[in-house]
């Protein structure tokens, strides 16, 4: 989400409406009237919020397919809790905390506590550019997003309870607090720095609050041998991983081309059609670069690096989508998947144990393709670039940290071993999702 609007506080022009996406105002484009432009900014917020709500499915058929099977069940279980737990928590103190990005400790539990309201029926303002309940639920989305990101991370041995409750600190406090810094017109806003749709804001931050939960919840029973080695534990259903991906790769065009924030110009519709080009492409050079580095450092290829290298390009292209060619966006992307493929055994050698691979393809792909920016954005810095991302990695590892050694000291945050072994479906849900299989222990 690019160029900085405060709420609704940032209103597009009579003339023009472009609705401001979120660092710096676009160019006056031919007039349309405030009517249509309302209408179709309207429309855009709220098709690329669907698209991206469309994304959770993804989330979830990729984790199904990544984990085994005695554990399906409750990966899908968690996809759905932490989805409605984050449409709750965004509403009831999340946007506020959002938006605005600077208010002061007097009165303002007041003001977080005030739940989000939407525009009364038949109450539509032509001057606000667009309605303030597809603002709403447009950014809502892209909350619900970052807590998909923890789950497929901690996949096998969290326990229920505790996940859901890091899910409504996550979701109702950490990301809102975070994001002010950039899209509510924060500190971050006011430097300079710059990240379109989310590649940290979003993507990374949901990687540093997986990596905080991996490092407190310890590696799967029997994942890395007394000797050294990893045990590779390969998931139920690769087709599902597939669909997952496709899925999530469609939601991706919600997720940028509606974070443009406007399609009420002319020149505001050519970028959104810029947008999905350069992320088309980056999710396709990431795709090939890991089939690519695969086969040259495995002497074969491998289809779940394949899927992370396409949505780590897709990552990495998030926090820049607009401004590059389409050649910079074929090597931001590229660049993303070799990491997805790269980052997965120095996490090995670390013993830090991500199922799905989500800590190379949100974090470190999302801090890559955030610190590129200036190379295609003039209007920021690489200083800047990083400064931003140490401040959000930094804020969301330590609380999230924090957050799960507390969960871990009091209600624990791990099933048993037997628990584990038996499988979380049984243990945790008391049901399978391939019953009529014997699975394997």
């Amino acid at each position: 989400m690019r160029k900085t609007f405060p709420i609704i506080a940032t209103l597009a022009t009579v003339a023009a409406m472009p609705a401001l996406a979120q660092d710096a105002p676009v160019d006056a484009a031919p007039a349309v009237s405030a009517d249509v432009a309302y209408i179709f900014n309207t429309l855009l917020f709220l098709i690329g919020g669907f698209l991206v709500m469309w994304m959770a499915a993804g989330f979830a058929m990729l984790e199904a397919g990544l984990v085994r099977s005695k554990n399906v069940t409750t990966q899908l279980f968690k996809n759905v809790s932490l989805f409605a737990i984050a449409g709750i928590m965004y509403w009831l103190i999340g946007y506020n905390l959002m938006y605005p990005g600077e208010w002061t400790m007097p009165g303002v539990i007041g003001e977080i506590f005030s739940p989000k309201g939407i525009d009364a029926v038949g109450s539509g303002v032509a001057d606000d550019g667009y309605s303030a309940g597809s603002d709403f639920f447009f950014q809502l989305m892209f909350c619900a997003t970052t807590a998909s990101i923890v789950s497929g991370t901690l996949a096998e041995r969290v326990k229920l309870w505790p996940f859901m409750i890091f899910t409504v600190i996550l979701t109702g406090v950490i990301y809102p607090i975070e994001a002010s810094w950039q899209w509510g017109g924060g500190f971050l806003s006011e430097m300079g720095f710059s990240d379109f749709a989310g590649s940290t804001l979003v993507h990374a931050t949901g990687g540093f609050a997986a990596l905080a939960g991996a490092i407190l919840l310890g590696a799967r029973t029997g994942k890395y041998r007394a000797d050294g080695r990893m045990q590779p534990m390969p998931g139920s259903n690769l087709a599902l991983a597939t669909l997952g991906t496709f899925i999530l790769w469609l939601g991706w065009f919600g997720f940028n081309g509606a974070s443009q924030l406007a399609i009420g110009s002319v020149n505001d519709a050519a970028d959104v059609s810029r947008i999905f080009v350069n992320t088309n492409m980056a999710a396709s050079a990431g795709a090939i670069a890991a089939v690519i580095t695969t086969q040259l450092l495995y002497g074969k290829i491998d289809l779940t690096m394949v899927l992370n290298g396409a949505l780590a390009g897709l990552v990495s292209i998030t926090a820049e989508p607009l401004t590059p060619s389409i050649f910079a966006s074929l090597l931001i992307g590229g660049v993303g998947g070799a990491i997805a493929v790269f980052v997965v055994p120095m996490l090995d050698k670390m013993k830090i144990d991500d199922v799905v691979g989500a800590i190379p393809v949100h974090l470190v792909a999302g801090v890559w393709g955030t610190i590129i920016v200036p190379a295609t954005n003039p209007d920021t810095s690489f200083v800047t670039q990083i400064i931003g991302v140490v401040a959000i990695g930094g804020f969301t590892f330590i609380v999230s940290f924090i957050i799960w050694s507390i969960l871990k000291a009091t209600t624990g945050i791990r099933v048993d071993k037997e628990a584990e072994i038996t499988g979380l479906d049984i243990a945790e849900m008391g049901m399978e999702a391939y019953p009529d299989f014997v699975q394997a222990k």
